[in-house]
């Protein structure tokens, strides 16, 4: 008699056990195929304050591939045999893989987070404001000039990013250090950079003849 009722004890514990295990095995099974990325969901990557931050983190990748596409044009230009400046060449050049290596990193980064990187929406950003260019086809020291431009965009968008993911209703302290290790320091050193390229060769083309000014400042350019 001890014997059945041992046995049917055990049947009954195993039932339930079966129940409860089909039972969290289902409400993992509908929150995972949910398409909602909620931040109550257990299935996603996503915390913190990454909803309100991830449009301006969008919106700078896509500020970066333009501005890696615009740098590789203006590294075509002075890598032509008319102009025939490979210092200004290997600038822009290293300015063009930069942002796009940045661009790339982002989208890891927002990946990692939870986050989906979607290039048919547009959202604008600090970063992604600029004017009207009919031609980067310009000369030494403007396109200096368009370099620098497009530099402090990049750090005005970098800083917009950081100052939302601290002061946002639902803070993001993870993203506001990722922009703070990878991009402010980064785009301050240079803005520094170009800033004073363009100012220094501004002084030297203040000649009735600047080419040779030019010439020696592509010369110092290809050592850098």
């Amino acid at each position: 008699m001890k014997l059945l009722v041992a046995f049917a004890l055990i049947a009954s514990l195993g039932a339930l056990s079966q129940a409860e295990e089909e039972y969290c095995h289902n409400s993992v099974v509908t929150a995972c195929s949910s398409s909602t990325f909620s931040g109550n969901s257990i299935c996603n990557a996503r915390f913190a304050g990454i909803e309100h931050v991830e449009p301006e983190v969008q919106a700078y990748i896509n500020s970066q591939l333009t501005k890696s596409y615009e740098y590789l044009l203006l590294a075509t230009h002075f890598n032509s045999y008319q102009k025939n400046r490979p210092g200004f060449q290997k600038l822009y050049q290293g300015l063009s893989d930069r942002s796009f290596d940045d661009s790339i990193a982002l989208i890891k980064q927002i990946t990692k987070r939870g986050g989906i990187v979607d290039f048919n929406t547009r959202h604008e950003s600090a970063a992604s404001v600029s004017t009207q260019r009919p031609t980067l086809e310009v000369d030494e020291l403007h396109s200096l000039a368009l370099a620098l431009d497009n530099e402090k965009q990049l750090a005005t968008g970098a800083t917009h990013i950081h100052t939302r993911a601290i002061h946002a209703t639902e803070r993001d302290p993870e993203m506001a250090h990722y922009m703070e290790e990878e991009y402010l320091g980064k785009q301050a050193d240079s803005v520094r950079k170009l800033s004073g390229y363009a100012n220094d060769l501004a002084k030297l083309m203040k000649v009735p003849d600047p080419s040779l000014s030019i010439y020696l400042f592509d010369e110092y350019l290809q050592k850098q």
